[in-house]
């Protein structure tokens, strides 16, 4: 049965299967918090709910962007909604010391919601949550690109940069996400 199993698996090229823990492909594994370093267990924390991914920088244009998205999670949270910022120097717009990133997110723009240390988020070194959420929409074409997934860990739709998170299409995918079963 196992065998058969592995080859279907194969098959279907792990097309967003969950692992046997009932995990989504997309939250498997973890990240190291942004200040303290503590590692994030991706599937213990977001695993069932609807969640918000942007990879972020420090020093990028769109930065002011965490306001907007720091009260769009404080908006839908009480709905269930997560959200997760990983910072990322793939766009040479990150500091390499991380207390200063976290200075600009905690101090500076008051973001509540969970950061990572910074990752890779594009190309063959790009941290596995985001080499799945390529898999399913687009690799990130810049900082402040944003996913949105529903409960079972698939990616409802993707924005770019320039779409702020007050945007309306922003927002009705959050909504679809958040109607999604688990």
């Amino acid at each position: 049965m196992h065998a058969r199993l592995l080859i279907a698996a194969v098959a279907l090229g792990f097309s967003g299967l969950a692992l046997a823990d009932g995990c989504p492909a997309l939250l498997q594994g973890d990240l190291p918090k942004l200040g303290n370093k503590q590692p994030v267990d991706l599937c213990q924390q977001f695993g069932g709910k609807p969640l918000v991914v942007v990879n972020t920088a420090s020093y990028c244009g769109f930065a002011p962007q965490f306001e907007g998205l720091e009260a769009v999670y404080k908006e839908y949270h009480g709905k269930g909604l997560e959200m997760l910022g990983v910072p990322s120097n793939d766009f040479k717009q990150e500091d390499a010391d991380s207390a200063k990133t976290a200075k600009v997110c905690y101090a500076n723009y008051g973001v509540t919601f969970t950061m990572t240390e910074a990752q890779p988020v594009r190309g063959a070194d790009a941290t596995p949550l985001f080499r799945e959420l390529a898999r399913q929409s687009a690799a990130p074409k810049w900082n402040f690109y944003k996913y949105v997934v529903d409960r079972q860990g698939k990616v409802v739709a993707s924005f770019s940069s320039l779409t702020k998170p007050d945007d309306p299409e922003f927002r009705a995918a959050i909504d679809k996400a958040i109607a999604s079963r688990p």
